[in-house]
């Protein structure tokens, strides 16, 4: 009888779905093995916050009386670099002069300059011709590049391992498999195996076959006539993700080897680049190779990174370009409110011969407090979200990039500072500084996570940020997500390409879940309302100032009532569709206009409502806040963190109130504010319920019980409070 119920059973069941390649690739490949990034382990080598002087400007020596001031004024931190480590690993007085202060130092170029990174200095670039083509990497990814490499890690690690103030090795700074994330179309190796192999991989037994290596010219003049239908962009984009993926993996062979030579101290690099379609910046696969990165706020990368870092564990970084005072000031603090371990400073300008200059002296209270005080309170603490995930597909950066730079013909080749142009990143930037001026904040999800674990059910709203390519696996998980009660927004053209920048036969894989329908016979002259694919002539607005003259400067995109740029003409804006116990809703909009609306003021950021009432009615809204504010306010976040407590004490919650700026960087570093303000104002800290063992962090006051307290705030400074955890 039982045998016969068993039968019975299997009879009801649905029929088991087909293997899907990709999702086996992504769950199984070792694209997205990880290497060890322990939080515990990583605390211990970068227990708080370090300041670390690149001290290639350095004129003040390494001497008693530099050491001492340095401690005095919260440099922290130092480096060592070729130059500290001599020949056959000799050690020269620098390593002596770190460890006799005590400063926690990153060793730089570890594995050495011109095999990771081929340029040295941005005037000298002996291979931009090859760059552009389609021939192989002028160094390489292959057994003797690796062994070379090996070399270098050995020798360097070698020389400063008796250190115990040593905290983590960079590989390389600003390393590529082209030139930071300049257009690059070289393959990264020179093993005609590898790329077929790999191919493999992903498509199993449906893999083309792929008889050339090929470039952005070989499709750009397609781009105008075809239709969804008709698009196929991806013997381009596998030749990146594939160049991505030999990249990752190189470097996490090389961070797994430090490990072996220095278990103690994690390994990574410095220099990183806003996400890209080039030089190996899917961070998605990236995040998992390295346990320590300095990456420059381009493009969104500081708050992916901080996503993608398991339970916060692996030391960030980023660099600090002395611009003023109160710059530096907002610097420490925001960085640090955002999980930041420290920076890496650009010494230059900072002396007078061998005389400090007198701002060193303004900031280093703000440093002093840093490191001491508020820094070691972020020991072990997670970053808390609002129950709002943010997308991250990088293979709809890819896909945007092409789309973009369609608008600059056979001038491509030039197109630099992606992250300052690409509809991707500002379309990112709009949804942050959205749910960031209501009061919210927001983890990323990357396309590796939600295909091996799905969506956890901590989240309650999902937005995809232009999200233009989704595998088959990411639409099944986030159809489950909605269908168990989430909310899903997506802004235009959700997933109306498959993950390999293919356009689907039968409109967007997710109209259903939508309730909308896609017509796959669509061109370019059908979205926006432009000749380009994209909301922005990009080619036009090459060198804008402001965010309004980029949006505006001859955009014939057409803009809905609401103030955004509607995509589709012929689809609705603003559709809400019912699937399960959740809710769809596709927009239709660009959300990117809202990056002019903020700087303009509270007032047009209001504008940001059509957006954010799709967030509210999925039940999500701010539990703490500033009381009655207007454009003197404008701009205020709220960042908090879960802080462990102490054997047998409860944990609590850590929270900073700051300002969020515009941010300005190259890929030569920098995250420096635009526009930034430094009154002293009263605010009042407003809570949705009583809060109790309320301390201001920085001066030590103690309150009772309540739901609104009262300060006074710097506005390039932060508030800092911690109170127990409901």
């Amino acid at each position: 009888m039982l045998l016969t119920g068993l039968v019975c059973l299997s009879a009801t069941l649905p029929p088991a779905r087909a293997a899907d390649a990709y999702e086996s690739y992504v769950k199984n490949s070792e694209d997205f093995r990880p290497v060890k990034q322990d939080k515990a382990w990583a605390w211990q080598a970068f227990p708080g916050w370090t300041f670390m002087p690149w001290t290639y400007q350095w004129t003040m020596g390494f001497t008693q009386d530099s050491g001492r001031w340095s401690v005095d004024h919260g440099y922290n931190g130092a480096f060592v670099d070729r130059d500290g480590i001599g020949a056959g690993g000799v050690k020269t007085g620098r390593l002596d002069w770190i460890n006799q202060f005590k400063l926690r130092f990153y060793v730089d170029h570890a594995a050495d300059k011109g095999l990771l990174h081929l340029w040295d200095g941005d005037a000298v670039k002996p291979h931009l011709d090859q760059l552009h083509g389609t021939g192989v990497r002028p160094v390489p990814l292959n057994e003797a590049t690796r062994s070379r490499l090996q070399e270098h890690l050995r020798k360097n690690i070698a020389a400063v391992k008796e250190s115990p103030w040593r905290a983590a090795y960079a590989l390389d700074d600003e390393p590529s498999w082209g030139h930071f994330v300049h257009p690059a179309m070289w393959q990264v190796t020179d093993d005609p195996a590898a790329y077929p192999r790999w191919l493999r991989e992903v498509y199993g037994d449906k893999a083309p076959v792929r008889e050339k290596w090929i470039s952005y010219e070989d499709l750009r003049g397609r781009l105008a006539e075809w239709s969804v239908r008709e698009f196929d962009a991806s013997p381009l984009m596998d030749q990146w993700s594939f160049n991505d993926s030999l990249w990752a993996n190189t470097l996490g062979g090389l961070v797994e080897y430090a490990n072996k030579l220095d278990p103690a101290t994690p390994c990574g690099f410095v220099g990183g680049q806003a996400p890209s379609a080039f030089g190996g910046y899917d961070y998605a696969k990236l995040m998992r190779k390295v346990q320590f990165i300095e990456s420059y706020n381009l493009g969104s990368s500081q708050a992916i990174i901080r996503s993608f870092s398991p339970r916060n564990a692996l030391p960030a970084v980023t660099s600090l370009f002395h611009r003023s005072v109160d710059d530096t000031i907002w610097q420490t603090w925001y960085y640090l409110a955002h999980g930041n371990r420290g920076h890496i400073g650009w010494v230059e300008g900072w002396f007078d011969g061998q005389t400090p200059k007198p701002w060193h002296a303004q900031v280093a209270p703000t440093l002093l407090e840093a490191g001491k005080k508020i820094g070691p309170l972020m020991s072990g603490a997670e970053w808390k979200h609002d129950g709002v995930a943010l997308y991250y597909s990088h293979a709809s950066i890819q896909l945007g990039w092409i789309l973009d730079a369609e608008a600059h013909g056979k001038t491509w080749t030039n197109r630099n500072e992606d992250a300052r142009l690409s509809s991707s990143a500002h379309v990112r930037q709009a949804w942050e500084n959205m749910l960031r001026d209501s009061g919210l904040q927001y983890n990323y999800l990357s396309y590796t996570d939600v295909i091996q674990r799905g969506i956890d059910p901590g989240y309650k709203v999902l937005i995809l940020p232009a999200c233009l390519c989704l595998s088959d696996a990411e639409a099944r998980q986030i159809r489950d997500f909605c269908q168990r009660g989430g909310t899903v927004i997506a802004d235009y053209l959700p997933g109306l390409w498959d993950q390999h920048g293919k356009g689907r036969a039968s409109g967007g894989v997710l109209d259903d879940l939508f309730g909308v329908s896609h017509d796959p016979g669509l061109k370019a002259g059908d979205v926006f309302g432009t000749r380009l694919w994209v909301e922005v002539d990009q080619d036009a607005n090459y060198a804008w100032k402001t965010r309004e003259e980029f949006l505006t400067n001859q955009n014939t995109a057409l803009k809905d009532a609401s103030g955004f740029h509607r995509a589709v003409r012929t689809l609705p804006v603003n559709t809400s569709n019912r699937h399960g116990r959740g809710t769809a809703v596709l927009m239709n909009l660009s959300p990117q206009y809202y990056n002019a609306c903020r700087t303009a003021g509270a007032g047009p950021a209001g504008q940001r409502e059509v957006f954010m009432s799709h967030v509210r009615t999925a039940g999500i809204t701010p539990w703490v806040r500033l009381k009655n504010t207007g454009d003197r306010e404008h701009g205020y976040e709220i960042t908090y963190w879960t802080q462990p407590g102490a054997p047998g004490q409860p944990s609590r919650i850590l929270l900073f109130v700051g300002l969020n700026p515009e941010i300005s960087g190259t890929d030569l570093g920098g995250g420096n504010s635009v526009g930034l303000k430094t009154a002293t104002i009263p605010v009042t800290l407003q809570f949705d319920s009583e809060v109790k063992g309320l301390r201001e962090e920085r001066t030590g006051k103690n309150h009772d019980v309540g739901r609104e307290f009262s300060f006074s705030w710097k506005q390039n400074e932060t508030i800092v409070v911690s109170f127990e955890s409901p």
